[in-house]
Parts: C-alpha cells; structure tokens; sequence
C-alpha cells in the first residue's frame, strides 16, 4: 500500500514524464530535418510510455491523474517555437542529464527499463546539443548574448536571463544608492538613465571585443590547420584517427574513417576544424555586431523597472516606492524563467531572486544616505 511519501514521488515522476513527453512532442514538430524530428518522437513515445507507469502508479493508490505539461513545460515549448530549438536544448540536456539517475532506487522502476531509456535520453541530448545539426540559434548570436557567463556552456537561454538580471540589479542598486542621497527625484531620473546607457553601451563593447577576438583567433587557427593539410596530409589523418579512437572507435575503423575523410578535400579542413579544434568554419564564434546589439538589448531592459517610475514623480519618496514595486515584479520575473532553467521550485527561485534583489538595493540605499548625510545634501531620518 502507497504512503503519502510514496505518492509524492509518484507525482512527481509522472509529472516528469508529461513534461518530457510534451516537450519532445512539441520540439518534433519544430525540427525541419527528418532524421532528428524522428528522433524527438520516439523520446516523446518514451516518456509518454513511462508517464502511464506512473499514472498506473498513482490510480493503484487512487489518485486522480491530470495529464497537463506544467508551466514550466509549455514555457519550455514556447521557447523553442520563438527562438528555435538551439535555444532551449542545453537546458534540457541538463535537465535530462539531472533526471538521468532518478529513478535508480526506486524499487517500482526495477525491470521495467526506464531506467536504461533514461539514460539513453540524457546521452542523446547530450550528443545533439555538441551537433551543429540541429535548427535553432545555438552557437549563433543568442549563444553569445553575455561574453562575461559563456562559462555557462553555451546556453543562450540562460545568458539572456543573466544579462538582463546584471541590468535589472546593477540599475536598482544604483538609482536606490542616489535616492537614499538625493533630494530630487529628476536627479535620479538622470543618473538612472546614464547608467543604463553606460552600462549597456560598456557590456556591448565588451562582448562585441570578445567575439571579434574569438573570430580572429579562429580565423589563424584555421589557416595553420590549412597548411598543415596542404604539407603533411599523413600527420593530419593519424592526428584524426586519435582522435576518433579517444571516441570509442576501434583502431583499424578510426583509421579507416580519419583516411576516407581526409581524401576529400572539399570536407577535409572542415572536419577537423570541428573535430580537432572545435570550430564551426561557418561562424567563427559568431557575429560580433549582433552579439553586441544583444548585450546591449538585454541590459536595456533588465534596467527599464527601476529608472521609469523616477521619469514619471515628482517626489522622491513616491519615486523609491514605484522603483521598488516595479524592480520587485520584474526580479519575481526573472525567478520565474530561473526556475524554468533549474527546474527548482517556482517560489523558491522567485523568492530568492527577490531577496538578493532587495538587498542589493538596501544597501546601496543605505550607503547613499550616508554619504548624502555626510556632504549635507539630506538628512538622515
């Protein structure tokens, strides 16, 4: 007999699955190529299989089942049909990876083969999202949207979040460190807007250096791969055979495949372009004016909640109070779409974003009536 522990492990595994399974459908209708398209659906017909033994599960303990893809799932959904695929794929090649291990002690799960699909999935995502095959902008502009969180490992979606976050928090921290020192709520209107031009101008430099730098350092790798495979052909076909064998492959079929590859030379240079240096020869690290623009874009509006409420009052105080509704709203926001990252729980992150939000800008508060106090420009209660 299920206890109610047991029952919240059922629910959650089967909403798991719906999502999965929703999720998969959806991506095999975005995808144009046939090959990964079919693969999109038989990880769907999977999860769709491991969602009735968890519904299963549940109606044996008589639980209701719901089959609706949560918030999280058809926030996932939209994503990929606004911005393509590439865009939520290593999110979800994270999520896959995390949940890959899940189901390994629970006793329900022995002998029925979820837990080997499972793990057969996280190696697939994982396997697509290295491929350049697959539609959508990864490895494009949007992978580039924040040269300073590429550590991230590529996620667009995530570097989007990031770079409007750095927007939101820095400008909140800085008109509240100005309210708490100032008088005038145009005063704080101007240095508002200031920084968020000066912020968003410096992080488009910036990224727009990195990726300009990134393309250059491409470009001589490629010519040095070039005129090695123009002069010694032989060392560049045993390098790739290495290289195949580090992958799995037996020596005589590593060897087999790096000497057919070489031999055409319309292909050549760009295998081991990807294989051994790990570059797309068709983007170089990306377009440095549009990883620019998107910097600049995103920064933008991460600080549009905390300086507009200082263009519209008069007072100061009214000013502190709409910046900190505003600012509040957009950081739930933007806990909202972490959660849609992690997979952590939507209060939790909401909360938690809200929290370092708020500090942020209570002490820079703090720090600005001080300062103010001290130079005689307000005073301190």
């Amino acid at each position: 007999m299920a206890n109610s522990a047991d029952i919240k492990r059922y629910r959650q595994n089967f909403q798991g699955e719906i999502d999965a399974a929703s999720t998969y459908r959806a991506l095999a209708d975005i995808e144009k190529q046939p090959q990964i398209q079919e693969v999109f659906t038989r990880m769907a017909v999977m999860e769709e299989k491991h969602a009735e033994f968890w519904a299963q599960q549940l109606e044996s303990a008589g639980v209701k089942v719901l089959r609706r893809p949560s918030l999280r799932a058809r926030t996932m959904v939209w994503m990929a049909k606004k911005f393509g695929i590439g865009f939520v794929l290593p999110t979800l090649t994270s999520t896959e990876q995390a949940a890959s291990h899940t189901y390994d002690n629970q006793s329900e799960a022995n002998g029925t083969g979820i837990v080997g699909e499972e793990q057969s999935h996280a190696r697939v995502l994982k396997a697509m999202s290295q491929s350049s095959r697959t539609s959508g902008v990864e490895g494009g502009m949007l992978a580039r949207l924040e040269g300073r969180h590429r550590s991230v490992g590529g996620n667009a979606m995530r570097a989007a979040v990031l770079g409007a976050n750095d927007g939101l928090v820095s400008t909140l921290s800085l008109v509240m460190g100005m309210a708490g020192g100032s008088d005038k709520a145009q005063t704080v209107a101007l240095a508002g807007v200031a920084g968020m031009l000066a912020g968003a101008c410096a992080m488009a430099m910036g990224e727009w250096l990195s990726v300009q730098s990134a393309r250059e350092l491409a470009q001589k790798q490629l010519a040095i791969e070039s005129d090695e495979l123009e002069n010694s052909p032989q060392e560049e076909m045993e390098e790739l055979a290495l290289i195949y064998q580090s992958k799995g492959l037996p020596r005589t079929e590593a060897q087999a495949l790096a000497q057919k590859l070489i031999s055409d030379k319309s292909t050549a240079l760009d295998t081991l372009a990807r294989e051994e240096l790990g570059i797309d020869p068709a983007e170089l690290g990306g377009n440095a004016w549009e990883a620019a623009i998107a910097s600049f874009f995103l920064f933008f509006v991460g600080a549009v909640a905390p300086v507009t409420p200082f263009l519209f009052v008069s007072s100061i105080h009214t000013g502190v109070i709409a910046c900190l509704i505003a600012s509040a709203v957009a950081l739930v926001l933007l806990g909202f779409l972490t959660h849609v990252l992690t997979g952590r729980g939507m209060l939790f992150s909401g909360t938690r974003q809200l929290i370092i939000g708020m500090l942020a800008a209570a002490i820079t508060y703090g720090m600005g009536a001080l300062i103010g106090h001290l130079f005689g420009i307000t005073a301190v209660g």
